[in-house]
């Protein structure tokens, strides 16, 4: 009599145990971040805590020691305050409008970077002069040179214009400082991406029949994912904090002001510490919220993903 022995079924969709290569370099870099999350966790965390701590109380500079624990009383005073829409939708317009800007700038200056044969470095450091520039100082400069009588660019508006005293115009100006001091810094991280692009692959295409567009659109930009993920995601975050810029040109006023404008606002001339630790707390939430959307739209883009299994 012949047993006979049933081999085990080996199911191909099953995941692929992790080998042991595998769980050292895991290993290995969670212990490099250890150090620096813990630090940044030290230095961010008090701050974090003490403000949501704040927003929950009725508290003022103006009446020291008289503080009174509300709840979410603060909250639901920024939320019904139309101030505070105003100046959502000011913030995300600039936001939204900056960054479009700066990928479309910062992609097509990236693309010459990276094709300049002679020159390269000098070509590099005339681009980024203008993000090396201190934000206040770049301000100020937009400032005066919008300033009628004295401005540079005040001088080729007719007689009596006044940009800086004008909603829209204020606006725009505001978001034109912004594209002309961040655009090198986008370009800069959509530089690093075009190098994970081979040459021979668009090569390639190109003796397919491919166009430049074409090129663009199929390969460069889809290998470009995770360099367009962080561009993206770091300024997005970095332009929905604006408050340098607005609080140099126009301060606010004009309907210009942004959510941190209108926080420093309650926390620095109203000395209203619960209002102005719960608009912290909205800001807070509305970048993780961003940061979320971001990182589910682009999926398998970030970087440090597993696109699959490595084996």
């Amino acid at each position: 009599m012949t047993a006979v022995t049933e081999a085990p079924s080996n199911d191909p969709t099953g995941p692929a145990p992790e080998s042991e290569g595998r769980r050292a370099e895991r290993k290995l870099g969670l212990l490099l971040i250890a150090p620096a999350a813990l630090v940044m966790f030290l230095v961010t965390a008090y701050p974090i805590i003490y403000a949501f701590w704040l927003s929950l109380h009725k508290s003022s500079l103006a009446y020291p020691g008289q503080d009174e624990f509300i709840g979410l009383g603060n909250y639901a005073t920024v939320l019904q305050d139309g101030y505070w829409w105003q100046a959502l939708g000011m913030t995300s317009l600039i936001t939204v409008v900056s960054v479009v800007i700066e990928f479309v700038l910062g992609l097509a200056i990236a693309l010459v970077m990276h094709r300049t044969l002679v020159g390269r470095g000098l070509v590099r450091t005339v681009v980024l002069i203008p993000y090396g520039i201190v934000t206040v100082v770049a301000a100020f400069s937009w400032y005066y040179a919008w300033t009628p009588g004295t401005g540079y660019l005040a001088g080729l508006l007719p007689d009596g214009s006044a940009p800086l005293t004008e909603q829209w115009p204020s606006v725009a100006i505001i978001i034109l400082a912004e594209v002309w001091k961040t655009t090198p810094f986008m370009a800069l991280l959509l530089l690093s991406g075009l190098a994970l692009v081979p040459d021979d692959l668009l090569k390639a295409a190109a003796l397919d029949g491919a166009g430049p567009w074409t090129r663009l659109r199929k390969i460069t930009i889809p290998l470009m994912k995770p360099a367009i993920l962080v561009a993206l995601l770091f300024r997005t975050l970095d332009a929905f904090r604006i408050f340098d810029n607005i609080y140099i040109l126009t301060k606010g006023s004009n309907g210009t002001g942004s959510v941190s404008i209108l926080g420093y606002d309650n926390l620095f001339k109203a000395f209203n510490l619960g209002v102005g630790s719960a608009i912290s707390v909205l800001i807070f939430i509305c970048v993780a919220i961003i940061a979320f959307i971001f990182v589910k739209a682009f999926g398998t883009s970030v970087p440090g993903s597993d696109s699959g299994d490595r084996r």
